[in-house]
């Protein structure tokens, strides 16, 4: 797909999404490949550096993950992060055993040398450390370039320069100079100077879709959020009317949300559009469903259901488009290495085994921010670009339990106020997510001097820039205290309100 990319291999680090995205945010394309790749299919590749991520495991341990072939002699310059450094020294002769004292979280890194990994980080500087073993010694012809108070050998690098393990994740938010440091990796390391970005991206996808899809039409799954209608706007481009654009309203959507949607491709994009009212089946299948698993593949399978018998009275339909990300693809399946299943997306994990559709999906391999750019590159307006994220599931998955047009409406009403009560205070952009969600119990309350036995609403905003990880966001008491106020009052059958203070992880954006 590009002439220069930078590799990632995966040794089952939740951050190992994290490495490419920072890679791209440097203007240059990275793919993750697992660990078990096969030296001929890497060197095939051809790329301009390899990465190898982090991991859970102990490299001495049975039954660690580690290549068939030894990467670090295929003449690629090679950065180790974490379990990456640890590979290099166990692998190279060096010695790795248990810390004597763990290494979870800040650490102050004190750079030894002026490597070029290194140009223009201050010393020291502030990184994220997550490990329990360390280097004891580094492997022959190895240089110490930083140390840190708990490791002694917190960065090392080869007499070329070229291959250069680090202890500490460059990739998380936490390293505050880590994406100088990968960015000196591609561009000093590797020699790096393509640029990889929202323009580039739509001029190398157009020409994809079209070869991929030849003469077949596409029925596009809009869902209606920034990802389906980005998607939307790319595959118009790229097939004209042979681009057929459905959007189910299932009954899990928010208030007017599926006469948004028809209105704006109707009268911003010029683009056709069919609304089918699935309120009926959806609801129909998921009544009396509590398991969140279950609910999303009945989701899945209902949209496929629709969808498909929509495709047959249409020419030429072969495909089905769909607005899956990066994300989505990681946390539902192991797909690129040992990485664990998070939950399954009903567009990714919750598809049936056999469809009569093929599946395309034009930014599988992106995340949101770049979806948002490609979005603005094509001229989407900014308003709905900048929109949270709503999942595809809906409602339901915020609907602790079963899903009934009750408890639908229950939510509703108290999502529209907490989203209201944001954008009054002018916090909304500053919010990656914010939603309300209904929790499968009830409360004793007092109103009007009566004993109330009624539902618990959660409130849920997180800051993020990728939704691989997220803060929760400090709302303003003044502002809590209004939103609490106005969805007692309002929602009747609503006592409690409660707001959700869990970072991701451990936990997840959405409940369910």
């Amino acid at each position: 797909m590009k002439t220069e990319k930078i590799i990632i291999l995966d040794f089952g680090s939740q951050y190992t999404q994290l490495i490419a995205r920072k890679v791209r945010e440097c203007g240059v394309y990275a793919e993750i490949y697992p660990f078990t790749i096969s030296q001929e299919k890497l060197i095939e590749l051809n790329p301009k550096g390899i990465i190898l991520s982090g991991g859970p495991s102990s490299v001495y341990a049975e039954g660690a993950p580690i290549p068939s072939f030894d990467v670090f002699s295929l003449g690629f310059p090679v950065l180790g992060i974490c379990y990456g450094l640890q590979l290099l020294a166990y692998t190279k002769g060096g010695s790795v055993d248990k810390a004597a004292h763990r290494e979870f979280g800040r650490a102050e890194l004190v750079i030894d040398s002026g490597d070029d990994i290194f140009e223009g980080v201050s010393s020291p500087t502030s990184v994220w450390m997550s490990h329990g073993d360390h280097l004891t010694s580094p492997p022959a012809g190895f240089e110490t370039i930083g140390h840190s108070g708990n490791t002694d050998f917190c960065a090392v690098s080869s007499a070329d320069r070229k291959i250069i393990g680090i202890q500490f994740h460059p990739e998380v938010h936490h390293t505050i100079e880590g994406k100088i440091i990968l960015n000196n990796f591609v561009r000093k390391v590797c020699g790096c100077t393509e640029q990889w970005n929202a323009h580039s991206f739509i001029e190398t996808m157009i020409k994809t879709i079209q070869e991929k899809v030849g003469d077949d039409s596409v029925l596009l799954a809009l869902s209606g959020g920034v990802d389906s209608t980005v998607a939307a706007v790319l595959l118009h481009q790229a097939l004209g009317d042979r681009l057929h654009c459905v959007h189910i309203d299932n009954g899990l959507m928010r208030t007017t949300e599926s006469d948004t949607i028809y209105k704006l491709f109707k009268e911003s994009f010029k683009i056709p559009i069919e609304v089918i009212d699935g309120t009926e089946l959806f609801l129909g299948r998921l009544a009396g469903v509590e398991d969140p698993e279950k609910k999303r593949k009945i989701i899945g399978t209902a949209f496929i259901d629709l969808f498909e018998e929509y495709a047959k009275n249409l020419n030429g339909v072969k495909w089905l488009a769909q607005g899956t990300l990066y994300p989505d693809v990681i946390e539902s399946v192991s797909v690129k290495g040992p990485s664990v299943v998070i939950k399954s997306h009903h567009n990714v994990g919750g598809l049936p085994d056999k469809m009569n559709l093929k599946i395309l999906e034009p930014f599988r391999e992106l995340f949101k921010d770049e979806v948002r750019a490609v979005g603005r590159e094509l001229g989407v307006p900014e308003w709905f670009v900048a929109r949270h994220p709503f999942p595809g599931p809906g409602l339901a998955i915020r609907i602790l339990g079963a899903v009934s047009k009750d408890r639908l409406g229950l939510l509703r009403k108290a999502d529209d106020i907490y989203l209201e009560e944001i954008r009054n205070a002018g916090l909304y952009d500053e919010i990656w997510q914010a939603f309300a969600v209904l929790l499968p119990i009830n409360s004793v309350g007092v109103m009007g001097d009566e004993r109330t036995y009624e539902n618990v609403c959660a409130l849920r905003a997180v800051t993020s820039t990728d939704g691989m990880t997220a803060d929760w966001y400090q709302m303003p008491y003044e502002v809590l205290a209004s939103m609490s106020n106005r969805i007692i009052n309002e929602v009747r059958g609503i006592n409690r309100v409660v707001y959700d203070i869990t970072s991701k992880p451990p936990g997840t954006i959405e409940w369910e």
